[in-house]
């Protein structure tokens, strides 16, 4: 069971009110999704890179199939787990999939659609609410229920900064809305790093992408500068930690509990050592959202933990250290030491309830 887990397709849901950035920022990742393929479910797939769909070749009316692997399909909410089984099915490829919500959605709804699909094959990957920061303040005037959007978020992008005279202010604002990660972005660019694991180009072969058929020469095809995945790591601040002594359970947690906004991304595996020797542990962060992933331990694989954190202004030193200081299961014989932990393992009766 723990092994079909770790194969699982994280869901990520892409909300946001008219005009924020949503389809921008979905055409960025799909863009710059590098080796990756990513299913994306759309209310109007009309609005997204048609050129782009043209050149790869359509499938019907409503199904879109593109030479990278990405799908987008015009879909009713009350179809949604029908789109989910196709995108998740062997047969297509897929790496991650993208809910991009209408501008009108209630994103709760969708998020416990998606805990609630009967498709073994994909897990919930959290909730990005995006931002129009020009136009914040009108927003919340005309729209009261987004202050309770940003509250459920996990990870809040706040879009078009270069258009806010205020920018500054508006992401204060936004953080003092939010328990979740904010990331300023213009254009929608933000690194895919932050929502999936993006798989090196190379490893596709024999199939054209959105990166094959892209200008490389410095400008979108939109006009629009050029935003390569080299140039965005460029701006934020990564830390790797291994370790070859186990982590201590209540220790870790204690260090996830209190991760600074600024961190953005976790991904990496776990060692608890004697606490579930059978087992590692994936585990994958965006924003404040928080999963567990116990698999077996692959055979001959070193016992190591290996975790990368990806971030902006925060101190790497400094979270190195604390993680440093994380390692070494106090008790090897305390049975409620991994209880923590288990509350974000899906389908254990600790893990949290939906939002």
């Amino acid at each position: 069971m723990a092994n079909s887990r770790s194969a699982q397709i994280p869901v990520v849901v892409l909300a946001g009110f008219l005009g924020s950035g949503k389809t921008t920022l979905l055409n960025h990742l799909l863009h710059r999704s590098g080796g990756s393929r990513i299913g994306a479910v759309v209310n109007d797939f009309g609005s997204i890179e048609i050129d782009a769909m043209a050149v790869a070749g359509a499938l019907g009316d409503s199904t879109v199939s593109l030479g990278n692997g990405c799908l987008c399909c015009a879909v009713d909410a009350s179809e949604l787990d029908t789109y989910l089984a196709r995108l998740a099915a062997p047969a297509a490829g897929i790496d991650v999939i993208v809910i991009e919500a209408s501008g009108l959605a209630e994103p709760q709804e969708l998020v416990r659609m998606v805990l609630a699909s009967e498709q073994p094959e994909i897990m919930y990957g959290g909730l990005v609410e995006v931002v129009d920061a020009a136009e914040f303040d009108d927003t919340r005037a005309r729209h009261p229920e987004v202050d309770r959007h940003l509250a459920l978020a996990d990870l809040v992008v706040v879009n078009k900064l270069d258009r806010a005279p205020d920018a500054d202010r508006v992401l204060g604002l936004v953080r003092e809305l939010t328990e979740g990660a904010v990331l300023p972005a213009t254009y929608g660019r933000i690194d895919p790093e932050f929502l999936f694991d993006c798989r090196p180009s190379e490893e596709r072969v024999g199939q054209l992408s959105f990166d094959d058929l892209h200008s490389h020469d410095g400008h979108e095809q939109d006009g629009e500068p050029d935003a390569h995945p080299a140039h965005l790591h460029s701006a934020y601040d990564t830390l790797s930690f291994t370790s070859d002594t186990p982590m201590d359970p209540r220790a870790l947690m204690r260090f996830l509990d209190s991760r600074p906004e600024g961190l953005y991304r976790i991904k990496g595996y776990v060692d608890f050592g004697a606490h579930d020797p059978a087992n590692r542990y994936a585990v994958h962060a965006v924003g404040r959202f928080l999963r567990f992933l116990p698999e077996p331990w692959p055979p001959g694989a070193d016992r190591l933990t290996q975790v990368v954190l990806i971030g902006a202004g925060i101190d790497a030193d400094a979270l190195g250290k604390e993680l440093d200081a994380s390692r070494g299961a106090a008790d090897e014989t305390d049975e409620q030491a991994m209880w923590g932990v288990l509350r974000y393992v899906p389908g254990s009766e600790d893990e949290p309830g939906t939002p």
